[in-house]
């Protein structure tokens, strides 16, 4: 089982690396770091939101952009979006379970996310 997950997390952390290596550090921890503010849980939002990357990546991901300056809590709006918020997944949701209860879930699902990572920022 590993070996078919292995060119896909090879991917993905090749796409990651490449990112970082483009992205200097300091533009990183200006948009994500612990002085972002709203702006950068927003961004942590909007891309988990959009991002279709599977659950055993994200945490690899994750811990590479905290190494890189990311705060904990764009980290916690990220991951949480990541798995509860899926926008390019909404028409196929939506097939299963009808246009009004996907848009609710992924809403509540979105803003509770907000919500997770404010409250990591207090603890951390």
């Amino acid at each position: 089982m590993f070996l078919g997950l292995l060119p896909m997390v090879l991917n993905v952390l090749i796409l990651v690396s490449v990112f970082l290596y483009l992205v200097p550090k300091e533009i990183l921890t200006n948009l994500l770091g612990k002085n972002s503010g709203v702006f950068g849980l927003g961004i942590a939002a909007v891309l988990g939101s959009v991002s279709l990357i599977p659950m055993f990546i994200t945490y690899p991901l994750a811990a590479i952009l905290l190494k890189s300056g990311v705060s904990y809590r764009v980290l916690a709006v990220f991951i949480t979006t990541l798995l509860m918020v899926g926008v390019l997944t909404l028409p196929l949701e939506a097939k299963y379970f009808g246009m009004k209860v996907s848009v609710i879930r992924n809403v509540l699902s979105f803003v509770g996310a907000l919500i997770v990572g404010l409250v990591i920022g207090i603890f951390l």
